[in-house]
């Protein structure tokens, strides 16, 4: 090629990448103009799109920043990594402490034992061929959300839900497209070292694992300091990828350590709260396991539990909390037959399905639930509208949530009187267990007047930890790993208040819970029946604070809040819940479209309502309370509440919501 002809190849291709990352290389907002207007504002400013890095290139890859940003963040994740779920809070808190001088850019590195990763990855591909950067961000969030289920069948509900064209998402998933790039990453990935998930290069200075934003914040201050010596500005990535700001010095090799382990004699709060029970609630000793339809080892455990219930007759009881894991496709739909046979005929149908599916483990196709539904004389209408509006994936995923926060990794595995017992044990393991807690028990009702059978397990519970306590492992399991602490429940945290935030509840009362969630975050909508037991249960105890909190892959959250806010302006508490409310019973359909159609229907003044969207009117009202919820120093995501400044996250049952309030009210009034 002529020196000319090189120099027009070049010219074109810095052209058409400046055009490119102006449409790509953003957030999608819900509307055009606004965010999209900004950046190309920014992207004036700070000059043409950067030139690209040999050693760690950024190429064809989504992206979410300006792709001349000062600061590029090259991520290696996987989407059945935890890890890579708990970094995603600090990834939104840089974007919103750096804006425009940073963009990031994501790379696959599925983990080979993880066997979702792979398919997950290209649909997430997939999204992004279709739709670019805004469906590939949409995407990467449902998938970290439904991270415990990643299936064919959940995969092609979130393309679903995203809004793909399902011929060609399928055709991509069969023939595998999406592969040949992901290899790439993949290749990329070991030959710069990046070993394990998530690994992250800031313009070529590698930063390891789930780090705390100071760490993040720590390496961007310095190569932004460096970035903006450089010139010409274009030259700013690949300059430092070539020449990287130093990063920490690798920790010398040690040999392999087990990590400390949960202490099996710690007894921790483990709540029975409306689960499906087996035995007296006067017994002695309660048995809670996390289990899953479709795994053999809990098939294997069924015997022992029957025969440990003929041992101690009424003094025991058996509570079943749902776990289905990822990798058992047909456990989730399982589950959902026996909690609607729970629904229906209480703890004897629910006991009668629990028999029947593990009987059949090796059928639970839907036609085999659906025979298991008629043969236990469930209603069949009622079964049939449950399974398809998936009625009971609520409690089963509290069940879950219950699961992490007690690090139940694994099934079966038990609690017992809140002491851990992990695995398909011989019944000689459980006898020994279980004659240790009832030794217990029983002194525990001679210690505590006003103590009986009835009441003990709830009392026992009480007193009991909420978190873990750790044993064993050498020094290496001492050191800090890339998982989040878990949140101390007693620590208060400030949280700077909003006082002209929608509420309910008296402005005195004893209770103040700060809820801080995004209108297009499936968890939150799931939350919304405690929240109304609350309003019922302390109607002038508690006062119930919204504060917005809009995820930044949740690319209608945003503009959802903003209209919330207008019907508060408008409306009043009264004219805010009634919007909201409305949101979540319509999550999938939240865009300006049918923000307009909502507000019509409720009366709102639209010509107010449009041009206080038109304006981003609230916006800034709604970054102030993420800006509140950032500078507490918790680890937030949604839905997340401070009760009395005590942090707790997720959609929890309304069991773990009463315990906490009730200990507010108990505790002495602060002066």
């Amino acid at each position: 090629m002529s020196k000319g002809a090189s120099a027009i190849s070049i010219i074109m291709a810095l052209v058409l990448g400046f055009v490119v990352g102006n449409i790509t290389g953003s957030k999608a907002p819900a509307e055009p103009g606004g965010e999209v207007a900004a950046e190309a504002t920014a992207n004036n400013a700070n000059g043409p799109n950067m030139v690209d890095a040999e050693r760690i290139p950024v190429g064809n890859s989504p992206s979410l920043g300006p792709a001349n940003a000062l600061v590029t963040i090259v991520e290696f994740s996987d989407f059945q990594c935890p890890f890579c779920t708990r970094v995603e809070d600090t990834l939104r808190q840089i974007r919103q402490q750096y804006g425009n001088d940073v963009r990031i850019v994501w790379k696959n590195a599925p983990l080979p034992f993880h066997n979702n990763a792979v398919p997950a990855a290209e649909a997430a591909m997939e999204a992004f061929a279709q739709g670019g950067n805004a469906k590939f961000w949409q995407m990467h969030g449902l998938l970290y959300q439904n991270q415990q289920n990643l299936d064919t069948a959940t995969l092609e509900r979130l393309a679903q839900q995203v809004g793909l064209n399902m011929a060609r998402f399928r055709t991509a998933m069969t023939n595998h497209t999406h592969v040949p790039s992901i290899d790439r990453d993949k290749a990329l990935a070991q030959t710069v070292g990046a070993q394990g998930t998530p690994n992250f290069f800031i313009n070529g200075t590698q930063v390891t694992g789930a780090q705390p934003f100071d760490r993040f914040k720590t390496v961007i201050d310095q190569v932004l300091a460096r970035a903006r010596t450089i010139q010409p500005r274009n030259r700013v990535y690949a300059n430092m990828v070539a020449d990287p700001v130093p990063g920490e010095a690798p920790a010398p090799s040690q040999p392999q350590q087990r990590p400390a382990e949960p202490d099996p004699a710690q007894v921790l709060r483990v709540p029975v709260g409306n689960s499906p029970v087996q035995g007296p609630n006067t017994a002695l000793v309660t048995v809670v396991v996390f289990s899953d339809f479709q795994c053999p080892f809990c098939s294997r455990v069924n015997p022992t539990m029957d025969a440990l219930r003929t041992r101690y007759g009424n003094d025991i009881r058996i509570v079943w909390k749902n776990e289905p894991l990822p990798f058992h496709d047909k456990a989730r739909p399982a589950a959902e037959l026996a909690m609607e046979a729970f629904a229906q005929r209480g703890n004897a149908g629910f006991w009668q399905m629990h028999g029947i599916l593990f009987q059949n483990q090796t059928a639970l196709d839907r036609p085999d639930l659906d025979r298991y539904a008629q043969q236990a004389n469930l209603n069949m209408a009622r079964y049939n509208a449950a399974m398809s509006a998936h009625t009971h994936i609520p409690s089963i995923d509290a069940d879950h949530a219950l699961a992490q926060q007690l690090e139940a990794n694994g099934t079966p595995h038990f609690f017992v009187n809140g002491r851990r017992l992990v695995g398909a044990q011989p019944e000689a393991a459980f006898v020994t267990l279980i004659d240790e807690v009832k030794t217990k028990a029983e002194e525990f009702m001679r210690s505590h007047p006003g103590t009986t059978r009835a009441n003990l397990y709830e009392r026992m519970m009480a007193e009991a930890d909420t978190t873990i306590r750790r044993t064993g492992g050498g020094a290496a399991a001492a050191a800090p790993t890339p998982a989040a602490p878990a949140e101390d429940e007693n620590r208060v945290y400030t949280v700077r208040d909003n006082p002209r935030a929608p509420s309910f509840g008296p402005a005195n009362a004893r209770v103040v819970i700060q809820h801080f969630s995004d209108y297009q975050c499936p968890f939150c909508s799931r939350v919304a029946s405690q929240i109304a037991q609350i309003r019922t249960r302390y109607p002038t105890q508690v006062r119930f604070v919204w504060r917005d909190y809009p995820l930044p892959f949740h690319n209608n959250a945003m503009l959802a809040a903003e209209a919330a806010q207008e019907a508060f302006a408008q409306r009043g508490n009264q004219g805010f819940w009634r919007f909201h409310d409305h949101l979540f019973e319509n999550q999938q359909h939240i865009e300006r479209a049918d923000l307009e159609r909502y507000a019509q229907e409720q009366g709102l003044d639209m010509a107010r309502f449009r041009a206080a969207l038109d304006g981003h009117t609230h916006q800034a009202r709604v970054r102030d309370d993420m800006a509140a919820a950032d500078a507490s120093g918790a680890q937030i995501g949604t839905p997340a509440f401070f009760i009395n400044g005590k942090f707790f996250a997720g959609a929890l049952p309304f069991e773990e919501f009463q315990r906490r309030i009730d200990a507010a009210l108990a505790a002495p009034a602060a002066r």
